[in-house]
């Protein structure tokens, strides 16, 4: 376990892990009837990273973000 944390009133985690470049795997909890654990793994670089993950009754998704 590298880090964990829970989301504030934005639905962020400011600060997850202190990381360097490799491959992670998030998982993410959310609060849904539908989805109780989603997993992503992720090849990272250095530097800052935005893991957005959007949740509706149909589905979920994700992206790189900014």
């Amino acid at each position: 376990l590298v880090g964990e944390g829970v989301t504030d009133d934005d639905g962020r985690i400011q600060e997850l892990a202190d990381t360097h470049a490799g491959t992670y795997r998030i998982v993410f909890h959310p609060p849904s009837p539908f989805f109780k654990r989603v997993e992503l793994e992720v090849e990272l670089g250095d530097g800052h990273h935005h893991v957005p993950l959007l949740i509706s009754s149909y589905g979920c998704a994700s992206y790189r973000g900014s």
